[in-house]
């Protein structure tokens, strides 16, 4: 069975997205573009709208092959930057906590951290690179805090037989995040998805019932 295409990176400007394409496709790793709604949270889930991201996905074994490709491409391309580009106002600091948190940064930026981190007298083996990546992978595995807030607001609506109750029970047991290296893990911790299962049910039983009720004086005319 062919593995499933995957969420690589996300942009809102198609543009980035597609340059980001032609790149993978220079170094013949399958993708596709496609545009998505952003995934429910709790900040956004009154307001009006869905707002969307452009998604670049590739299948879960070429996660490292295109991070590796990606960082060697731009090894060529941080030795002409200017000395005006704003990493060069950052500190060792905040360049090394850049570098542990590779993946909330650009292939660019990471090569250029290590650069000039290396100018500063501070060089990053490549030993070391794969020791941080490896420490950042099991720090995102690590679930989100407890949804307690959209638990109780769950088990609510879905009492009240709203659609809400569906959305918010689903995506609490089902939603995952995609690692660095490809792997997909829960979002959440155990309790919580055992909740939103709950909530899900509850929510599909009431909504029947409540469509049921209103539907059925039509038979009985």
């Amino acid at each position: 069975m062919e593995p499933e295409f995957i969420t690589f990176n996300t942009f809102n400007d198609i543009v980035l997205a597609t340059n980001l394409g032609e790149q993978l496709d220079k170094h013949h790793i399958e993708y596709y573009i496609e545009e998505e709604v952003l995934p429910f949270n709790g900040s956004s889930v009154f307001n009006n709208g869905a707002p969307k991201k452009i998604v670049v996905k590739i299948k879960p074994h070429d996660f490292e092959k295109a991070n590796s490709l990606l960082a060697e491409d731009e090894t060529v391309n941080v030795d002409g930057v200017e000395k005006d580009y704003y990493l060069f106002d950052f500190t060792d600091e905040e360049l090394m906590d850049l570098i542990h948190k590779a993946d909330e940064w650009s292939a660019f930026d990471n090569v250029l951290a290590r650069k000039i981190l290396a100018e500063r007298g501070k060089p990053i083996s490549d030993e070391t690179i794969s020791a941080i990546k490896e420490k950042r992978i099991e720090e995102l595995k690590v679930t989100d805090e407890p949804q307690t807030f959209w638990i109780v607001f769950g088990y609510i609506v879905a009492f009240l037989g709203g659609v809400l109750g569906i959305f918010i029970g689903w995506h609490l047991s089902t939603f995952k995040k995609t690692l660095p290296d490809g792997e997909r893990v829960y979002d959440y911790n155990e309790s919580d998805r055992r909740h939103g299962k709950r909530i899900l049910y509850i929510s599909v039983v009431v909504f029947a019932i409540a469509f049921i009720y209103k539907i059925s004086p039509m038979f009985f005319i």
